[in-house]
């Protein structure tokens, strides 16, 4: 009996999903498997407990949501060619591995350590993928010996853009295979139960002319407002999960705690940038543990409360609706990677102003995000009844202004926190009081019990 070329692996989410055994390959490969250790959620467990799923099942179900996007083009593309191209074997055979090692480049904490605190580069920069995807590591081989490397990486966007737009867009766009998967994945997981139709996967098409992935808003020349609310029900899933999940406070602070130990680790030289490439979650806790000095007494008592979880305390919250006037400077002053040594002076001599009002060593941490973090744009492209060409939904505010509603509560979700280890209430608002002195021009709207 000849061997199947398909197995398949039993999801929660999405049940059972079947691969190919070249796919297993990759799978297999140390570089993926590693993934079995980075929590999808990062930090949040310590808020929702059981969202500990991780990052390598969140590959497998954006390679299974990949093949129903793809499953769905064919179709379309089958009822009328002249409105959507169809997907080849070979393009299906690039985006599916494509999915599938979409996350490979992230490190533990990656979104704290990265795009909170711009210790490191991002995880999707092109030299990144360029690096774990290369001939010298497992995973790159495996790639090569199937003869599509170079095609992986260029659909991942390190290298030329694809001569087909929609095969990027398939894996990496506001509506895509890898947000269908984690909003599910992430609803489950944390309890919150949210969700969108799985109808909404249906509609999309591929331009025959200029290979670009659209939804499809027209039907007889009128507008599908059932498409369009779709749309904007799955955007509106992934706000809902911002504001309770990825941006929830004690997660922001739990993440903040790990990015000043990581950042002093690096500056001590206990740990180097490239190993955390090949690090799991658990990986980067242990060796922080084991090479920490034991003469650095604040090191070992932030990771002592990480792992109690006796978490840093507000002192001052900068929200964006006080503070839009002035988010710029805050981010050009104490996000940007050039500013992380104003940052960190500017928590240090907060630190010091603490240890000689009141005799004791106190931590401070500026958490102060990119702007763009929270900038989420209707860039999915629609085909609608007025107009020629396809078109970001964002580019149609004036007839539709829930789209312009829901990138404003996007927006409103940034915030810059100022927390510290104190307990002690009155030194707590002795930092707080210090803050204000420190930043008169922002507006700070904690209010200390």
């Amino acid at each position: 009996m000849s061997r199947s070329p398909w197995f398949v692996i039993r999801d929660a989410v999405h049940g059972d999903i079947y691969l190919t055994r070249e796919e297993g390959r990759i799978l297999d490969c140390p570089e993926m498997q590693r993934l079995r250790g980075i929590r999808q959620l990062g930090l949040a467990h310590l808020v929702y407990p059981s969202a500990r799923h991780s990052r390598f099942e969140h590959s497998i179900g954006t390679l299974h949501m990949a093949q129903a996007m793809i499953d769905a083009i064919r179709r379309n593309a089958h009822l009328d060619p002249s409105l959507c191209r169809d997907v080849s074997e070979a393009e299906a055979r690039v985006i599916r591995a494509a999915a599938l090692v979409h996350d490979v480049t992230h490190i533990p904490f990656g979104h704290n350590i990265e795009d909170q605190s711009a210790i490191l580069p991002r995880h999707d920069e092109p030299a990144r993928f360029e690096r774990m995807l290369g001939e010298d590591t497992e995973l790159g081989s495996e790639l090569e010996r199937q003869g599509i490397r170079n095609d992986v990486l260029t659909l991942l966007g390190a290298r030329d853009e694809p001569t087909s737009p929609f095969l990027g867009q398939m894996v990496s766009d506001t509506i895509c295979s890898d947000l269908m998967d984690y909003l599910r994945r992430d609803s489950y997981f944390t309890g919150l139960q949210v969700g969108y139709d799985a109808r909404i996967v249906g509609y999309f098409r591929v331009d025959p002319v200029e290979a670009r992935l659209f939804v499809d808003c027209e039907k007889e020349g009128l507008l599908r407002d059932d498409i369009v609310s779709e749309v904007l029900r799955m955007l509106q899933a992934r706000y809902y999960f911002s504001e309770r999940v990825y941006y929830h406070h004690a997660k922001i602070a739990a993440g903040a705690m790990v990015a000043r130990a990581v950042e002093t680790a690096l500056e001590e030289e206990w740990l180097r940038p490239g190993e955390l490439y090949g690090m799991t979650d658990e990986g980067l806790m242990i060796a922080l543990e084991q090479r920490c000095d034991p003469a650095r007494t604040d090191v070992r008592m932030l990771l002592d409360r990480l792992a109690r979880r006796v978490l840093y305390k507000r002192v001052a919250v900068f929200p964006w609706a006080s503070n839009q006037n002035v988010q710029a400077r805050l981010i050009d002053e104490f996000f940007s990677p050039r500013s992380t040594a104003t940052r960190s002076s500017w928590e240090r001599a907060l630190e010091a102003e603490v240890h000689e009002r009141f005799g004791r060593h106190e931590q401070v941490l500026f958490y102060c995000p990119s702007r763009k973090m929270q900038l989420k744009e209707v860039a999915t492209l629609v085909r609608v009844p007025w107009a020629d060409t396809l078109a970001p939904l964002s580019d149609f505010k004036d007839r539709l202004p829930r789209i312009a509603d829901l990138e404003q509560s996007y927006l409103r979700l940034w915030k810059a926190y100022v927390f510290t280890s104190a307990v002690d209430p009155e030194v707590r608002k002795f930092i707080q009081q210090r803050v204000h002195a420190r930043l008169p021009y922002a507006v700070d709207e904690y209010r200390m019990r």
